[in-house]
């Protein structure tokens, strides 16, 4: 295997040296997610480490209070949907042309996406999660949250964020 100085440490004895094996990379399936898995699979390109995807399906809150539907929202059946189509997709994003020839495998997760990431990497013994973030401000980002954010912020192991590219610069 070739020396990078992802594989072996240059660091003097004693001080932990970064070896990248296994690379965590979320998805929930849309544009903006799609931004990490080019990092992630040249990362792994270099290093010979495994592309563990993992997709995390959230539980759905009923709406409290008046919502403007006659019936109730069939919650069950919305989450066995869900996961239905993580098991659909994930096998896509899996066999796409920037991982193939990796070694890859797929996690299904259940809970709070950043909470559910962060656990699946300890399990996993991730050395690395690469994510992308959806590059909300403003209301937007105190409305939603920002999923990577707090995987930073949780995450035993170093995290790269992958900022996807502000609309103006993908109209060029």
């Amino acid at each position: 295997m070739p020396r990078t100085s992802m594989t072996e440490s240059t660091e003097p004895a004693g001080a932990p040296g970064l070896q990248v094996r296994r690379i965590l990379l979320p998805t929930d399936f849309s544009g903006c997610a799609n931004y990490a898995l080019p990092y992630a699979a040249a990362i792994a390109r270099a290093v010979d480490a495994t592309v563990i995807c993992v997709n995390v399906v959230e539980p759905i809150v009923p709406a409290v209070g008046y919502t403007g539907m006659a019936e109730a929202m069939p919650i069950a059946e919305m989450s066995e949907q869900m996961e239905e189509s993580a098991e659909r997709e994930l096998p896509d994003v899996m066999s796409c042309e920037e991982l193939r020839g990796l070694k890859v495998e797929e996690v299904i997760g259940h809970g709070d996406a950043a909470a559910e990431i962060v656990r699946v990497a300890d399990e996993q013994g991730a050395d690395l999660i690469v994510i992308s973030s959806h590059g909300r401000t403003g209301l937007g980002r105190i409305i939603f949250g920002s999923t990577a954010e707090a995987v930073v912020r949780h995450a035993r192991c170093p995290v790269l964020v992958v900022k996807p590219p502000d609309e103006d610069e993908e109209e060029q």
